[in-house]
């Protein structure tokens, strides 16, 4: 009987959450993408680092904002920060092209090494997971509101901040946040 009692549990919890992995999820690790090379890229292979998660597109006025992300990553990456880029074609269909067709944009355009996921719904009913987590740990204010918003990641998973699209990368504030939660 406990057994049932559970599931129902689980089950009730999930309509009020949304989905259950959103009902059990505790940190950001708990939470998956697929690497634009269609590997598994789970985010608890980055615990003990700090991790800035961010929607891209290709053809946003935005966009340059890569060059900011790999600076970041040149910067940080040593100390304990990996850059996440997010491919997504939610706003505007600014993001249109195939994995292969954004990864060499981003290698040719803005030398960009650090790791991107594939190309991911990150707003609405259908929005990955890790972005449904994220509206209701931060509240629908964080939810991203157009390409290139970024949500920071502790070392130990904890949600701990977010930047709207207009925050560049090398803003002092994305810094001094970076900083702040450097292992």
């Amino acid at each position: 009987m406990g057994n049932v009692m559970t599931k129902l549990f689980a089950a009730v919890l999930a309509v009020f959450v949304g989905t259950p992995s959103l009902a059990v999820a505790a940190t950001a690790f708990d939470f998956s993408f697929t690497s634009i090379e269609g590997e598994d890229l789970p985010l608890a292979q980055y615990r003990g680092k700090a991790v800035l998660v961010v929607n891209t597109a290709s053809l946003c006025g935005f966009t340059p904002q890569y060059e900011g992300l790999q600076a970041l990553w040149e910067t940080y990456g040593d100390k304990g920060l990996v850059v996440l880029g997010v491919p997504s074609n939610d706003f505007g269909g600014q993001e249109p092209g195939s994995s292969r067709e954004i990864k060499d944009f981003c290698a040719t355009n803005y030398l960009v090494t650090f790791p991107l996921a594939d190309k991911e719904v990150v707003s609405g009913s259908d929005a990955h997971p890790f972005y449904k987590w994220a509206r209701a740990e931060l509240g629908v204010l964080a939810a991203p509101k157009w390409n290139f918003h970024k949500y920071l990641i502790a070392p130990d998973g904890r949600l701990v901040d977010w930047f709207s699209t207009t925050t560049k990368p090398g803003s002092p504030k994305i810094a001094k946040a970076v900083e702040a939660v450097l292992p």
